[in-house]
C-alpha cells in the first residue's frame, strides 16, 4: 500500500472508528500504529484491545488501513521486558513492526546487534512482515553518518531477504513533545539531509512526533521530500478537549481530574517541578485519553454526556481534513 502520508496512533475507538470511516469515504490510505502501552498481546488502555483483536476490528471494516507497531522491543510496554512476548504475538497480527531497541541500547553498536537479532527473529516467524528502523530523536538522537552506520550494518548482517522487508527509516529534524506542546526545534537542513539518505538506500522516509506543528510545516516537509509523518497524543488531545468543552459541572470535572491524576499517566509529560492541584487542566489535557476505557470514567463521565462520541468523531475529521487540505 503505497502513497500513505501519515501514521495516527489509535489513541481510543473513537480515533479509530473516524479514521476507517474517513479513509473508506475518501478513498484514501493511512496507518494506525498502536505502541505496546496501548494495544498489547495482554490488552493495553485503548478500549481493552488485544493486538489480534484490534487487527481484526480495522480489517473488518477496512483496506484502507495498515497496521504497524510502533516501538517495539525491550523496555517499550507497560513493564520492563525484552519485547520478545510480544513480538511474537506482533509476526501473527500486524503488517509492519517498528524494530526499536533504542531505549534500552543507546550505544550505537548494542542498538545495531539488537535490531538485526530482532528482525531476524521476526522474519523467521513470518517472512512476510515488514519493518521500520530507527527511533525518534526523544529516545536516541541520530547523526545522518550513524543512521548510514545502522543501515549498513543491517545490510551486511542480515540476509538478502531479511534487509529486502525494511521499508520505513525514521528521520529526525527536531520533533519532540512535552505536555501537549511540541518543543523541537525543526532543522530544516537535517531533514533534506536524512531524507537523502533513505532515498540512497531505497528506503521511505518516516518522522515521528509530528503533533501540534502547522499544517503548513508538515507540508513543506512533504515538499523536501518526507514521505510520512506520526502524529497520536494530538488525536487523544482532540478527544480530551471535547469532554472539557462538554463538561457543565464543576463536580464532575473535579472527578475527571481525580482519574486523570490517579493513572499517573501524566507524570512521563510534565517538568519535576510540575503542580498538578494548581494545573488541573492542563493534567486532564496531558493525560485524559488514558483513561477513557476507566471503568469510573465511563460511569462517571461519560454516561453524562449522551452524544458524546458523536462530536468527538467530527472533531477528529476536522483535523483529519485539515491534514489533507480539504
Amino acid at each position: 500500500m503505497n502513497n500513505i502520508k501519515y501514521f495516527i496512533g489509535p489513541m481510543s475507538k473513537n480515533v479509530v472508528d473516524s479514521i476507517i470511516e474517513f479513509c473508506n469515504k475518501n478513498e484514501c490510505n493511512m496507518g494506525l500504529i498502536p505502541s505496546r502501552r496501548q494495544i498489547e498481546y495482554n490488552r493495553g488502555y485503548v478500549n481493552n484491545w488485544d493486538t489480534k483483536n484490534f487487527a481484526n476490528y480495522v480489517s473488518r471494516k477496512t483496506q484502507r488501513i495498515i497496521l504497524k507497531r510502533d516501538h517495539s522491543g525491550p523496555g517499550q510496554g507497560a513493564v520492563n521486558d525484552d519485547g520478545i512476548v510480544s513480538l511474537i504475538d506482533d509476526c501473527k497480527h500486524l503488517e509492519f513492526i517498528h524494530i526499536d531497541p533504542w531505549k534500552t541500547y543507546p550505544e550505537l553498536q548494542d542498538g545495531i546487534n539488537s535490531t538485526i537479532s530482532l528482525i531476524k527473529m521476526c522474519y523467521a516467524l513470518n517472512p512476510s512482515i515488514e519493518f521500520e528502523i530507527g527511533t525518534e530523536q526523544a529516545i536516541r538522537y541520530f547523526s545522518v553518518e550513524e543512521l548510514e552506520t545502522l543501515i549498513i550494518s543491517l545490510k551486511n548482517n542480515l540476509t538478502k531477504n531479511e534487509y529486502k522487508n525494511i521499508k520505513y527509516l525514521v528521520i529526525q529534524s527536531g520533533t519532540s513533545l512535552k505536555g501537549v506542546t511540541q518543543t523541537g526545534q525543526y532543522d530544516k537542513n537535517r531533514l533534506v539531509e536524512m531524507v537523502q539518505l533513505a532515498k540512497k538506500y531505497n528506503f521511505l522516509s518516516k518522522e515521528h512526533n509530528g503533533d501540534y506543528i502547522p499544517v503548513s510545516i508538515i507540508q513543506e516537509k512533504f515538499n523536501l521530500g518526507l514521505d510520512s509523518i506520526n502524529i497520536a497524543p494530538e488525536f487523544g488531545l482532540i478527544e480530551t478537549q471535547t469532554y472539557l468543552d462538554e463538561i457543565k459541572n464543576d463536580e464532575i470535572l473535579e472527578t475527571y481530574f481525580q482519574i486523570c491524576y490517579d493513572s499517573k499517566k501524566w507524570v512521563k509529560w510534565v517538568d519535576k517541578d510540575f503542580d498538578p492541584f494548581n494545573n488541573k487542566i492542563e493534567l486532564i489535557r496531558i493525560c485524559g485519553h488514558y483513561v477513557l476505557s476507566n471503568d469510573r470514567f465511563l460511569s462517571q463521565i461519560k454516561s453524562t454526556l449522551p452524544g458524546i462520541d458523536k462530536k468527538i468523531k467530527e472533531n477528529i475529521t476536522k483535523k483529519l481534513y485539515e491534514l489533507y487540505g480539504q
